[in-house]
Order: C-alpha cells, then structure tokens, then sequence
C-alpha cells in the first residue's frame, strides 16, 4: 500500500470498521445542519478514535515524524443537503491565531477559525483517513480523485483545468466502514447526490510535522 500512496496519492482500506461501530459513530456524532460540522477533536468519542493505535498503525508509515491528528469533520451529504464540490486541493491548516511566519499565507477565516496555507513542504507531510460510514457511489457523492496529482504540487486552477483535459478520474466507491487515505495536495472533487441514500464521512487530518512555535492547532490535543 505504501507504493500506491506514494504513486497515486491515495489508497482503499476497506472494512476498517464494523457495521455496529459505523452506527454508534453515527448515533454519538448526532444530526448537524448544513453541510457539514466541524472542530470535532474537542469530542471525546472522535478524539479517542483519532488517536486509536487502529487509526495511527494506518497512517505512521506514511509520516516522516509521529503522526498527529490536527482537524476532523463529520460531512452529512444527503438530499436535505446536497452539495457539488469542485476539483481542488486541501491546502489551508486550521490554527488557533494568526502569526506572520515566513512561507505561511495567505491567512483566511472559515467559521470564526483562521486558516493559512503552509508551504508545500509540510502538505507533502499530511494524510487524511476518511471513515465512511455509509456506502458510496456515484450516486450519492463519492469522492472522484485525479491519481498522482499529489505530486505536482500547489496547482493554478488553469493547470488542474489542463490536468482534468489530460487524465482520467477514479471513482472511490466504497462501502460503510471503509477509509480512504489520502494525500492533502491530491486533487479531488465529489458530484450531488442523486440518491435516496445519505453519504456520511469522519474527516481526520494527520500531520507529521510540528508547527513553527508562533503557530498552534486549532483542534490538535
């Protein structure tokens, strides 16, 4: 799996969890309005499953230093919410405040929390492990990923506008307990639901880096 990371800027695990322990995640995570919730490391049940040796043995070979869990995201897509996200990159870290720090801008504010992007450098030193807690298809919003992207570093949107002229997506369908891991610079994008069926996902980024000592997680604990 390590070279397929490495190659593709993601892989499949499937059935990381069982069926029961999808619907206590889902019964402790509760309902949410919008799209999304997010800052859910302050959540015992999430912070605990962020640092399970389960998860952590899935991503430390992947991370240069220990791996650190530093955001998670509970995503709800269903026909109540339905949501199109287009191609991009995951490219801002969540912080406490803001600092000048040479190679981290620009800052922007997102639900009341200030985010920045870091140097390339230090994405290169993310994974995040998405739980699936429903199945997903193409009808319900299943995550579409441009193999290899990962690699090319920050992209212009004419560049990922070429790429996307250049080369196939994968489809990552997957069924409730599955993760997908991926690479944050890994471009990536998911349609609206079609589908009767709700699509929720347990966000968690990793980092293998520590932050310049100007700087704080926002949610790492």
């Amino acid at each position: 799996m390590n070279n397929e990371i490495e190659r593709d800027g993601f892989a499949i695990i499937r059935r990381i969890l069982t069926g029961q322990r999808c619907e206590e995640l889902i019964s402790s995570l509760g309902p949410i309005r919008g799209a999304g919730r997010r800052g859910l490391m302050s959540l015992p049940v999430v912070a605990a499953l962020a640092h399970s040796e389960q998860l952590l043995n899935l991503v430390r070979p992947y991370l240069p230093t220990n791996a650190t869990p530093v955001r998670a995201i509970y995503f709800d897509k269903s026909q109540d919410a339905n949501w199109l996200v287009t191609w991009h990159q995951d490219m801002t870290l969540a912080l406490q405040a803001r600092a000048e720090v040479n190679g981290f801008g620009p800052w922007s504010m997102k639900d009341g929390v200030p985010h920045v992007q870091p140097p390339v450098e230090l994405l290169e030193r993310m994974l995040t492990v998405r739980l699936h807690l429903d199945d997903a298809d193409e009808t319900n919003g299943a995550l579409r990923v441009l193999p290899g992207s990962h690699r090319l570093g920050r992209l212009s949107s004419d560049e990922i506008r070429q790429l996307r002229s250049e080369k196939s997506d994968f489809l990552c369908a997957v069924s409730a307990g599955d993760a997908l891991l991926m690479r944050p610079l890994l471009l990536h994008a998911s349609g609206r639901s079609t589908s009767q069926q709700r699509r929720r996902v347990l966000h968690i980024e990793y980092a293998g880096f520590a932050l310049p000592s100007e700087l704080q997680w926002h949610e790492a604990a």
